[in-house]
């Protein structure tokens, strides 16, 4: 069996990485901007707030999608995706009847109800595990604390709850098990502009180990995720990609890595931290600032920024605006412009405007974000080619066409390498730029 599974991932393998466990290499050349592997999604979920705007079977964009006829709430490009989503709706159409607006299930508990319908459905090998089943998932129980066990449990609750009527459960123990899986190697789907559009389940994908300094990155083609290089990879080498927004300073994406994955990077980026000193950039002062009162800034940073996620859940958009003005003001007395928790929260007030269609607003964000997002960011970044975009359409839609013209090409030349030149995106994007 594996020695078939090597032959269908052309020019990869499986094999066991010193000190991380299974992962994954090249055993041939690969260039930059070549498709290493494609995986279709073992499962995935639509996240609620894209229903009626994304096919909920293959998650294409369009207008014009027809409803499901028992529950109004599912959303389909045709007869065809509807069918061949009903296995996974069913778990859920009528519960969605019943409940009404209290069918409130997470993202997490949707998928992992999925999982478990099509574990029993498909209890063999599929097409997304030629290398890695999702029976062989990493969960790290062992380093869970109790308050991921409690959440565990809260989540293992809604499952029976919102699912009790069509589905198998297997018992509390199993149950921990795989939503500590799903917790490690989930994935999120997003847009072009990085914006949520659900969850799904890719084993092969999860192979892959991450480093701060990766050599591919992962793009979705609907429901399919794509594996692409974005810098050379020679025979015998392993093939990483990063779990985590590589913005952060050295000590920030650790702490992320070890609270969601158990683990520290030992990457050349984490060993020598070169990229700290510009990514913290102080004011240039005549007197700088003592490293006390550097400290107590990041510390500040910190909290605000956990601050401001929670704000998210409840408070107005001019609220969350004051919170990201009056941050900056107090961080730009320490920081430069460039500082990454600077960027955060310029990134964080761009969005607000956004939301709000302050188009003014956001491209007065976007144009202070773009030359440190360029500079802190690994080239062929998601998170700089979404952010030409945005200006891009920002600037169009502003009557600003020749500026506007230069950032979607520049998205595009990202773009093109990150997803592949024949990405639907892509050739969107190229009509906007035709239709204006």
């Amino acid at each position: 069996m594996r020695s078939e599974a090597v032959a269908e991932l052309c020019g990869l393998e499986r094999f066991s990485s010193a000190g991380k466990g299974q992962g994954l290499r090249a055993l041939r050349l690969f260039g930059v901007g070549e498709l290493l592997f494609s995986c279709p999604a073992y499962t995935a979920v639509l996240t609620a707030s894209e229903r009626g705007s994304h096919c909920d079977g293959c998650f294409a964009r369009k207008e014009g999608l027809s409803k499901c006829g028992r529950c109004k709430q599912a959303f389909y490009c045709n007869v065809e995706c509807q069918k061949e989503d009903w296995p996974m709706h069913k778990l859920e159409c009528s519960a969605m009847c019943a409940f009404g607006q209290n069918w409130n299930p997470s993202e997490t508990v949707r998928l992992t109800a999925r999982i478990l319908a099509k574990q029993k459905t498909h209890p063999e090998r599929t097409q997304s595990e030629k290398l890695l089943a999702v029976k062989e998932f990493e969960s790290h129980l062992d380093k869970l604390d109790n308050q991921k066990r409690e959440l565990i449990q809260n989540d293992i609750a809604a499952l029976h709850h919102f699912y009790s009527k069509h589905l198998e459960y297997p018992d509390n123990a199993a149950l921990v098990v795989l939503f500590a899986q799903v917790n490690c190697n989930g994935f999120t789907i997003e847009d072009e502009e990085l914006s949520h559009l659900g969850s799904a389940i890719f084993p092969d994908v999860a192979l892959m180990n991450h480093s701060c300094c990766p050599n591919v990155i992962v793009t979705y083609k609907g429901t399919v995720a794509e594996v692409r290089a974005v810098k050379e990879i020679e025979p015998g080498e392993e093939v990483f990609t990063s779990y985590i927004d590589l913005l952060y300073p050295t000590e920030d994406r650790n702490n992320r890595l070890r609270d969601s994955y158990f683990f520290d990077c030992d990457c050349k980026e984490c060993v020598t931290k070169e990229k700290d000193k510009d990514k913290l950039e102080l004011c240039k002062l005549k007197d700088p600032p003592s490293a006390e009162t550097v400290r107590d800034m990041i510390k500040y940073a910190r909290n605000v920024i956990e601050e401001f996620r929670r704000a998210k859940h409840y408070k107005s958009p001019s609220e969350l605006l004051e919170i990201c003005e009056l941050s900056l003001e107090k961080m730009g007395v320490v920081f430069d412009s460039s500082n990454v928790y600077m960027l955060h929260m310029m990134y964080q007030a761009m969005g607000v405007c956004l939301y709000v269609q302050d188009w003014e607003g956001a491209l007065r964000y976007g144009q202070k974000l773009i030359r440190p997002y360029s500079k802190h960011y690994p080239p062929y970044s998601l998170n700089v080619a979404s952010m030409w975009l945005k200006l891009g359409r920002l600037y169009m839609a502003l009557q600003n066409r020749a500026a506007g013209v230069k950032a979607l090409k520049k998205a595009i030349a990202i773009m093109e390498v990150a997803h592949g030149k024949d990405h639907p995106y892509i050739s969107e994007i190229k009509k906007e730029l035709e239709d204006h």
